[in-house]
Order: structure tokens, then C-alpha cells, then sequence
């Protein structure tokens, strides 16, 4: 049940730091600074906690040789996860932009406990787990379809820092289809990210040294980009405007829940982790919406939204049931 209870609280975490990032992306005026930043203040963070806990940042070389490559790839599926959303946001709009990555990460999440993919515990999928999935994927569409529909939802996220309405230029057919594969791919690597990241917090005998490498790595991989795109900073407005000193805590957010993660995976598997996570998150969203918090644009919550939510619940409750 305390796992159960972290994923929820993670899960909510998710839309706040999102909101932090997107306030910060508006700000300095490109988003993959800001994902840099915000990297940047996560691995610090983890940096430090390392430090306190185990007392080293290092671990043992032979780990590179003796462990498969993929335990070192959870921030790169991160970043790319992140990324990819950047990129399909304008050609799906908001509402295939949420439902099309969480599609993956349950088919993901399923897929890795049935398989055991990653050294992942193994949970089979079965007639009861699949209803459940189905049921979590109809609450996250009802959910995030609800009030909104498209246009409100582009509204929204236009206030988040994302490139407005009248910008977006929308794919159709063959290449939209294209693009709705790369959005589950995407959720696919997210999920992938969780259950590396509980393996190697298993290997490294350490939670929050696996987060920190995971942070580190996404952290290194996102410095690249920037170096490569040599995004501009607009440095000017940080000193002759104010900003909440809260947009600088998005990374904080981001690293809990990595860490979050490390300790869920070994304890209620991929699956169950990613798919509470979602309630969580749609939940957290529900709730900036319904008092508009972070400056973000206030929508009152309907019924609609909230029979939805249950929806996600049964699904998450026949999940558990198996």
C-alpha cells in the first residue's frame, strides 16, 4: 500500500513539474535549455543526496564490462521521451500528444512484467490485467478529452510554453500514423526508463545513486543538444523581470520521481508502477486545472473527468488483481 501511495504522489508531481518547466521555457526561451537546466538541478540534487547516503558519486568499472549495456541507457530513454513530445505536439495536438505515449508505456509496462525484460519481476499478462489496461487507457482518454476537447487543450498547452494553434502544422494520413507510432514508441522507452533504473538501483546497492546516474546521463545527453543547437538564452529578461523563484525546482520534481521510481519497480514491478504513476499524474493535471495553479490557466473539472478517473481506478484495481 506505501508503494502504492509513493506512485500516486509522484504521479501528481509530474504535471506540477511540468508546469515549472514550461514557466521556465517561456522564460529562457528555448525548451531544450530549459530540460537542460532542469537536468542540471536534478543531478546536483541526487549529487548531493549520493553524498550524504552512500558518501561516492563512483561505482565499481568492472560494472561496465559485467552488466549489459542497456543499464546505462535509462536517462537517454528519458531524454529522448522528452524530446519526442516536444516533436509530435505539433503535428498530433494535445490530446493524442498525452494519449498516444501513455498507449505505450502500458503496452510497455505489460510487456516487461509478462517477459521480464530489464530483470524486471515477472507478472503475467492474463484476460483480468488486459481488461484492467484497456479500462486505464479509456479513463486517460475521457480524462484528458473531457472539457477540453483539441482546441481547449491547445489553448492550454499554449500557455505552458508550446508553439500556439495557429502554428502547428498537423500531419494527416500515412505521415500522421507515422508520427502516432513514434508518440507510443516514445512512452515505450518511458516505461523501458522505469524498469532500467529499478535494476540498476539493484546492482548499484543504492536508489539514489541509480537515480543520480540516470539524471547524470540525461543530463550529459542534453548538454549535447544544446551544444549542437546552440539554442539562445535570453538572459536579459532574468535580470529586469521577475520571475517565481519556484521555476527553478522543476529538476527537484523530476529527480524524486526518478528516484521514486528505482524503489517501486523491485517492490510492484513495471507495470503496476507505470500505470498508478498515470492515475497520478492525470489527477495531479485535474487539479491545476480546477484551482489553476502556477499561473496556469483555471478549467473547472466535470463530471466527465472525474468518472473517467474512476475508470483508471477499476483498471489499476483489476491490474492488482492478478
Amino acid at each position: 500500500m506505501f508503494a502504492i501511495i509513493i506512485a500516486l504522489a509522484v504521479g501528481v508531481g509530474l504535471p506540477i513539474q511540468t508546469s515549472i518547466n514550461s514557466r521556465l521555457r517561456s522564460v529562457l526561451g528555448s525548451p531544450f535549455s530549459a530540460s537542460f537546466i532542469s537536468f542540471s538541478v536534478g543531478t546536483i540534487f541526487l549529487a548531493i543526496m549520493s553524498l550524504i547516503v552512500v558518501h561516492t558519486l563512483v561505482f565499481l568499472p568492472s560494472l561496465l564490462t559485467s552488466e549489459p549495456i542497456w543499464l546505462w541507457f535509462g536517462g537517454l530513454f528519458g531524454v529522448v521521451y522528452l524530446t519526442g513530445n516536444i516533436l509530435l505536439f505539433p503535428k498530433l495536438g494535445s490530446v493524442q500528444i498525452v494519449i498516444m505515449p501513455v498507449l505505450g508505456q502500458i503496452i510497455a509496462g505489460l510487456a516487461i512484467n509478462n517477459y521480464g525484460w530489464f530483470h524486471s519481476p515477472i507478472s503475467h499478462i492474463t484476460l483480468v490485467s488486459a481488461s484492467g489496461a484497456l479500462l486505464v487507457i479509456l479513463g486517460v482518454i475521457g480524462t484528458v478529452a473531457g472539457k477540453r476537447g483539441i482546441a481547449e487543450g491547445h489553448e492550454v498547452l499554449d500557455q505552458e510554453g508550446a508553439a500556439p494553434i495557429s502554428e502547428t502544422t498537423e500531419a494527416h494520413g500515412i505521415e500522421a500514423w507515422l508520427w502516432r507510432l513514434l508518440g507510443v514508441f516514445a512512452g515505450m522507452l518511458s516505461a523501458s526508463q522505469t524498469a532500467i533504473n529499478g535494476y540498476l538501483g539493484a546492482v548499484l546497492q543504492s536508489k539514489i545513486q541509480a537515480a543520480f546516474v540516470s539524471f547524470f546521463v540525461g543530463t550529459v545527453v542534453l548538454l549535447i543538444i544544446v551544444l549542437i543547437l546552440r539554442p539562445p538564452f535570453h538572459l536579459h529578461s532574468l535580470r529586469t523581470e521577475h520571475h517565481p523563484w519556484w521555476m527553478w525546482i522543476g529538476g527537484l520534481i523530476g529527480a524524486l520521481f526518478v528516484l521514486a521510481n528505482v524503489y517501486l519497480v523491485p517492490v510492484i514491478g513495471t507495470g503496476l508502477a507505470v500505470v498508478i504513476t498515470l492515475i497520478g499524474l492525470m489527477a495531479g493535471g485535474l487539479l491545476i486545472d480546477q484551482f489553476g495553479w502556477l499561473g496556469a490557466k483555471q478549467n473547472r473539472v466535470t463530471v466527465w473527468q472525474l468518472v473517467s478517473l474512476i475508470v483508471m481506478v477499476a483498471g489499476v484495481v483489476l491490474i492488482r488483481l492478478v
